[in-house]
C-alpha cells in the first residue's frame, strides 16, 4: 500500500515557510526569505526546486527539501542543497541531486560545481558519493573565515 507520494517540482511561493525552515535548521548562516525569493523570481539563471512528500487522501502536503542551482551557459552551480534534519540519510537528498544531474545533462551543462565548509564532513561525504571531486581549497571563502573546498562533477563530456 502505498501511502505518500513524492515530487520534485519547481518552488511556489507559497513554499517559502517550509523551505525557510529548511534553511534555518541546515545552514549556519541561513539565506533570508528575500535572498530565496530574489532566486526565484528575479535571476535569469535560479532553478529552485523543492521536493514534496504528499498524501492526497488526507489532503497532506509537506516539503522535506529543496535545491537552488544556475545554469550559465555550460557550467551549473549548485548554490543549496537542504533536506529537513529530521529526515536526512533517508535518500531525499539524492533524489534532488540526480534530479539535478539529469537537468544539467539535457541542458547541456558540461560540469557542476559548488562550494562547501571544509568542515562539513557530512555534505562532503555526500557529494563525493554522487561523483564530485574536490578541485582545490578556498582559503576563508566563507565570512567566520572558514576554508571553503570547491568540487566539480562532469556531466557531459
Amino acid at each position: 500500500m502505498k501511502y505518500l507520494d513524492v515530487e520534485i517540482r519547481p518552488m511556489l511561493d507559497s513554499d517559502l515557510p517550509q523551505v525557510m525552515e529548511i534553511e534555518n535548521q541546515c545552514f549556519l548562516h541561513p539565506w533570508k526569505d528575500k535572498d530565496l525569493l530574489y532566486e526565484l523570481h528575479e535571476n535569469p539563471v535560479s532553478n529552485v526546486w523543492v521536493i514534496e512528500y504528499s498524501n492526497a487522501s488526507l489532503g497532506l502536503r509537506y516539503v522535506v527539501g529543496f535545491v537552488d542551482y544556475w545554469v550559465t551557459f555550460d557550467s551549473g552551480t549548485i548554490c543549496q542543497i537542504a533536506v529537513h534534519p529530521d529526515i536526512q540519510r533517508s535518500g531525499v537528498g539524492s533524489q534532488l541531486i540526480e534530479e539535478v544531474i539529469k537537468d544539467a545533462r539535457a541542458k547541456k551543462v558540461n560540469a557542476l560545481t559548488l562550494e562547501v565548509r571544509e568542515s562539513n564532513e557530512k555534505a562532503i561525504k555526500f557529494y563525493t558519493k554522487h561523483g564530485f571531486k574536490t578541485i582545490i581549497k578556498k582559503p576563508q571563502y566563507y565570512s567566520n573565515g572558514e576554508d571553503a573546498l570547491y568540487m566539480v562533477l562532469e556531466v557531459n563530456g
